[in-house]
């Protein structure tokens, strides 16, 4: 869900927050049971020290959320409209939430998606896995993209963290050759004017792909609705038109 670079060396713990980040980018919410250890990525996720709501303020996720989104990506016009579903998936034992994400171009749709994501006890929201269809225009459809925490090697990643602050570095997914987005938090105060309204003091970011030569996005989440702007280097950009509270 509008999910679509430096190495540190050192632990950094953020005050106010279970969020730490370990070398080479790595994340985890380190108590109640959840934790990284050595030089690699491999968060350890206590099923117990998740919730059952996504409350996170920048990415709260009721039943029946609508956003819609407009822009253009890969030089053409795309919709992209995401639904919080009433669907539950377990993964490592976590209950998740199911968000619906259908992006089209007119009436052809281009990639459908079921993204996982729960949060723990501190308010890290966790991303786990996706289960994604990419249809090409000639025909034919790929599940490349798709991946689940706990299999073939991949592992969860945070979305957004309980409390962000400039220079928080994290992965927010892993799934090596496949899905290996990162991001950092640039700014807290952030200012955005999409077709849904002007918005003030948001979380930006910095989201990254080394799996992709392309610019970085960067992304504004404002508080009680989300993700409401994505913008990159390369002129792609998504912009809020509609929204359903749920």
């Amino acid at each position: 869900m509008r999910k679509s670079i430096t190495t540190g060396v050192a632990l950094a713990a953020i005050a106010g927050t279970a969020l730490v980040i370990w070398a080479p980018w790595a994340s985890s919410a380190s108590s109640g049971g959840s934790s990284a250890c050595g030089t690699t990525y491999a968060p350890v996720l206590d099923p117990a020290n998740f919730v059952s709501v996504i409350d996170n303020p920048y990415f709260p996720l009721p039943v029946g959320r609508t956003l819609v989104y407009t822009g253009i990506k890969d030089g053409q016009s795309q919709t992209d409209t995401v639904t919080v579903t009433a669907q539950k998936k377990v993964i490592l034992g976590i209950t998740t939430t199911v968000v619906h994400d259908v992006a089209t171009h007119g009436s052809t749709v281009l990639e459908d998606t079921l993204d996982f994501y729960a949060q723990d006890a501190q308010g890290n929201v966790w991303y786990l896995g996706e289960d994604t269809t990419e249809f090409a225009q000639g025909g034919g459809a790929s599940r490349e993209g798709s991946w689940e925490a706990g299999r073939d090697g991949a592992q969860a990643g945070v979305i957004v963290a309980a409390h962000p602050r400039p220079g928080l570095r994290y992965r927010q997914e892993y799934y090596a050759g496949h899905a290996e987005d990162r991001a950092e938090v640039a700014s807290l105060h952030g200012r955005a004017r999409v077709p849904f309204g002007r918005f003030e003091n948001l979380l930006v970011t910095r989201d990254s792909n080394p799996l992709s030569r392309g610019p970085a996005e960067h992304k504004y989440y404002a508080k009680g609705v989300g993700p409401v702007l994505g913008v990159s280097g390369g002129g792609s950009r998504e912009a809020l038109v509609s929204f359903h509270k749920g």
